[in-house]
C-alpha cells in the first residue's frame, strides 16, 4: 500500500492552520492501480473513522466499484483537501431545544490549495491508470473552473492537469505530461437528485470498459 509521507501530512496540516476545518484524513491504496478517485473532502464520519468515503456517500461508491469488478482495495481513493470543512448551523432536539453543531460544507478554493501539494504527490508516485473524479470539486483541481461534470461526465479525457508548482504560489501551473481523467457524479448527488442515478450508473460502466480497453493494450 502506498500513501502520502508522514512529512507532508505535516505539512498539510500546517498549511491548512486556520481554516474551518477539523481533523485529517489519510487515504491509502495500492501501486500502479485501476483507478485513483479523487473527491471533495471527508465528512463527519470519515473524521470519526480515518477511512475516506465511509459514510452514505461511500456505501453507494462501493455499490458503483461493483458494478464493474472492484472493490476498496482494488483503487486508490483521495480527495483535494484531507481535512473536513464545517460550518456551524442548529439542529431541535426532541424536546424543542436549539442545539449548536458543526455541518459538513463544501472546501472553498483557499483550502484546495492548501492541500494541493498531497494531492500533486498522489498523482505523481501512484501512477494511476485511469483517475476519476467525483463531483465538481475534484474535476475542477485538476481541469479548472470551467470545467464542468454535467458536459464531461463519462468522457475519457486524455489533457494536463493543475498543479502547485511551489509552495508559495497563489495558483495553479499545468503539467507538461498528460493525464487520462473521466469525471462522473459525486455519489452523494443521487441523495439530492435521485435522477443523476441513471447517469451515475452509465458513467461506471463506461469506466469499465475504459479500464478493458487499457488493459487490452497492456496485453
Amino acid at each position: 500500500m502506498i500513501s502520502i509521507t508522514d512529512d507532508l501530512e505535516e505539512l498539510g496540516r500546517q498549511r491548512i492552520n486556520g481554516f474551518d476545518v477539523q481533523g485529517f484524513v489519510r487515504s491509502y491504496g495500492p501501486y500502479n492501480p485501476s483507478l485513483m478517485l479523487i473527491g471533495e473532502a471527508p465528512g463527519e464520519n470519515e473524521i470519526d473513522t480515518g477511512i475516506p468515503f465511509t459514510g452514505r456517500a461511500g456505501k453507494e461508491l462501493m455499490k458503483s466499484l461493483a458494478s464493474i469488478g472492484l472493490s476498496r482495495e482494488d483503487v486508490y481513493i483521495t480527495s483535494s483537501v484531507r481535512s473536513r470543512p464545517f460550518k456551524w448551523g442548529t439542529k431541535k432536539e426532541r424536546d424543542g431545544t436549539l442545539v449548536k453543531r458543526t455541518y459538513n460544507r463544501a472546501p472553498k478554493g483557499p483550502e484546495i490549495l492548501a492541500h494541493a501539494p498531497l494531492l500533486d504527490y498522489e498523482i505523481k508516485h501512484v501512477q494511476p491508470q485511469l483517475i476519476v473524479t467525483l463531483g465538481t470539486i475534484g474535476l475542477q483541481r485538476l481541469l479548472g473552473k470551467q470545467a464542468k461534470v454535467t458536459e464531461l461526465h463519462g468522457q475519457k479525457l486524455e489533457r494536463s492537469i493543475q498543479y502547485l508548482k511551489t509552495l508559495d504560489d497563489d495558483g495553479y501551473s499545468w503539467t507538461q505530461e498528460d493525464y487520462a481523467i473521466v469525471p462522473t457524479f459525486h455519489p452523494a448527488s443521487i441523495f439530492y437528485r435521485p435522477s443523476l442515478r441513471d447517469l451515475l450508473e452509465e458513467d461506471w460502466q463506461q469506466i469499465g470498459e475504459y479500464l478493458k480497453e487499457i488493459n487490452d493494450k497492456k496485453s
